[in-house]
């Protein structure tokens, strides 16, 4: 016994001549260790007692438990002489799997009895980086292992038999003979372990950063500990690695490390709906797939009008018409009609391209004559759209000459069929019947839609074809005039009313003819804030200085119209002051519109676009910006200081 730490110690000596003799001469009492050895012949057992005795002397010398720690059962025996060693087995040697495998899961028992890692401290980590557990962890590990199992002892029998070597005990990866771990006190965490930080939104792909309900249930692995795995792996490897999350299935593991929430497979087997079903799970038009892009379920709309008056000459620049700094992000949607175009058309779409840039592509693009309309759509949502149609009315009795009449395109988004129109009415100051004939000649006769069904049959009339959709956007120069003096409509417009065009718009023609119910019928048009858009001399900010002496008027305008009221929600309506390549401004407007979820029967466009076009838009945006920073750079090298 040590009196300065309280430890009882016990030293060991290798046996001498001296003392086999005395042994000879004084042989064991009946019942001790060594009768006990000739009973059991070659056996290689030892009795219970003398098992004790070693496991508790060594346990003593190697370890040094306190006192209070030893049972009653581990009481040492000062007289103990030790044995000589046995004969060592041979064994055979483990290979290399399994080796692995004992190192995984002796780091596996380890990590479930040992829930705290402040307790584990070192030794935790040195089993993680691969190196030999030492002994008092194999204890706690082995008496928690133990503990879960119905027969203590039985799982504990593959293990190695302790050896006894140059006069000292050496520990090894045994539990058989260790009946002591049992009776050691057990490591119980002071808390439940933590929680991991799961975040199961994809922000690249969705738009609203939403999980998609079906696969709600999923809670993909942590970041810090879920790489992305190597294609080489294989599915029993990165189970091995903690890599792939237990309730995932094995088959479609590796499609959890994309963007893409992973599919079940008891989920694809079931998966099934009617053909048009509104409400069932995986439908491409349905509930689920809107409220992933759009959770308010309303897109942006960009529409704008222009009359070219047949300039050969665009504007560099079309940023500030289809751009505008206002708003802060862009619209999903963009119409541009024309009226009186430039004879290239194909000139002025990749103009629209290139301002646009990659992230959009021309879903359609129609003519009738000199009327233009171009609808560009984000190339996310192409996969949404039907097939889009059109359709044409020449209002002027001379058919040939295609320069006053109307162009539509429909198509449905999701579940809301959409029809854009522009038109060129017939022009003068008093054909205010004319016009009113142009309008009511195209609702008739625009043959739309063909193939695309109707969303709501019942509401619809055969006469009038602004009720058969959704949302309209009827757009154009209607030429409607300011019944006005020229003086006093440039007298109002001195005043420096920007924003109050209350006093021209009493004058308006159009404003008059809609309250009248004449035209335009449940039509309605965002308040107007703008200078008049007609007519302008070109190149200039100054109104008709000609011998005519027109009158400024609001010619171009865009109006909308609903079934379903509140769907349509105009955010701005200006005009483009900066174009001035013609005697009109265009006028724009952008608008907040509902969107409703759809049925499967509704044929799609898959996806189709106009590729060239995109191709040599964004060729040219790229060219455009190289020579920007080339001409940059070649301004600061070539400067030049003069001292005068």
């Amino acid at each position: 016994m040590n009196p300065s730490n309280g430890f009882c110690q016990y030293t060991m000596q290798p046996l001498t001549e001296s003392d086999e003799g005395k042994m000879s001469q004084n042989p064991p009492p009946k019942g001790s260790s060594r009768t006990a050895r000739k009973e059991a012949g070659d056996s290689g057992t030892l009795p219970s007692e003398d098992q004790q005795d070693i496991e508790s002397s060594f346990l003593n010398d190697t370890l040094r438990f306190p006192p209070d720690v030893l049972q009653p059962s581990m009481k040492f025996n000062n007289a103990f002489t030790p044995k000589p060693p046995r004969k060592p087995r041979l064994e055979r040697t483990s290979s290399l799997d399994e080796l692995i495998w004992r190192r995984r899961r002796l780091l596996r028992m380890s990590q479930e009895s040992l829930s705290d890692a402040a307790e584990v401290g070192s030794s935790a980590r040195s089993l993680q980086e691969g190196g030999s557990p030492p002994g008092w962890l194999r204890l706690a590990s082995c008496g928690n292992h133990n503990r879960d199992q119905e027969s203590p002892r039985s799982s504990c029998k593959a293990s190695e038999t302790p050896r006894i070597g140059q006069g000292k005990f050496s520990l090894s990866n045994s539990c058989e003979k260790m009946s002591l771990c049992n009776e050691l006190p057990n490591v119980t965490p002071t808390h439940p372990p933590p929680s991991l930080e799961m975040d199961g939104s994809f922000p690249a792909l969705r738009t609203a950063n939403r999980i998609d309900p079906d696969c709600a249930h999923y809670r993909p692995c942590s970041r810090s500990v879920c790489a992305r795995a190597g294609s080489s792996w294989s599915d029993t490897k990165l189970h091995s690695r903690g890599m792939v999350c237990g309730n995932c299935s094995r088959a479609s593991m590796k499609s959890t490390f994309s963007l893409l929430a992973p599919l079940r497979v008891r989920d694809v087997r079931s998966r099934s709906y009617l053909e048009g079903s509104l409400l069932a799970s995986g439908a491409l038009l349905g509930a689920e797939e809107l409220n992933r892009y759009f959770p308010d379920r309303s897109i942006g709309i960009f529409v704008a009008t222009w009359n070219m008056q047949g300039q050969k000459e665009l504007p560099e620049l079309l940023d500030d018409l289809l751009l505008p700094s206002d708003p802060d992000c862009a619209q999903d949607m963009y119409v541009i009609g024309i009226q009186e175009g430039c004879p290239d058309r194909r000139e002025w779409e990749i103009r629209l391209q290139e301002t646009l840039g990659p992230h959009y592509v021309m879903l359609h693009a129609a003519a009738h004559g000199v009327l233009y309309m171009s609808v560009f759509l984000r190339r996310d949502l192409i996969w949404f759209c039907s097939e889009v149609e059109y359709a044409t009315v020449t209002t002027r009795i001379v058919s040939q000459i295609k320069t006053k009449g109307a162009l539509g395109v429909c198509f449905t988004f999701f579940g809301t069929s959409f029809l854009f129109i522009t038109s060129h009415f017939t022009s003068g100051d008093g054909k205010v019947y004319e016009r009113v004939l142009d309008y009511n000649k195209t609702i008739q006769a625009l043959a739309l839609p063909r193939n695309i069904p109707d969303t709501n049959p019942y509401r619809s009339s055969p006469s009038d074809v602004t009720t058969r959709f959704d949302d309209i956007f009827w757009f154009g120069d209607f030429n409607f005039r300011l019944n006005e003096d020229r003086e006093v409509v440039e007298q109002i417009l001195r005043q420096g009313l920007e924003t109050d065009m209350s006093k021209l718009l009493q004058r308006d023609q159009l404003l008059k003819e809609m309250d009248n119910g004449s035209i335009f019928k449940g039509f309605q048009e965002a308040p107007i804030s703008f200078r008049p858009s007609y007519k302008f001399d070109v190149g200039r900010d100054t109104y008709d200085t000609t011998s005519k002496q027109r009158t400024p008027s609001y010619t171009d305008r865009v109006i909308f119209r609903c079934r379903n009221k509140g769907d349509i929600h105009a955010v701005k309506y200006s005009s483009c002051l900066g174009m001035k390549t013609s005697d009109h401004r265009p006028v724009y407007g952008l608008f907040r519109v509902k969107v409703r979820p759809g049925r499967d029967n509704i044929p799609l466009a898959a996806g189709q676009f106009d590729r060239e076009l995109y191709l040599i838009g964004i060729r040219r945006r790229i060219t455009r910006e190289l020579q920007k920073k080339r001409a940059l750079k070649d301004q600061k090298s070539s400067t030049v200081c003069s001292v005068s």
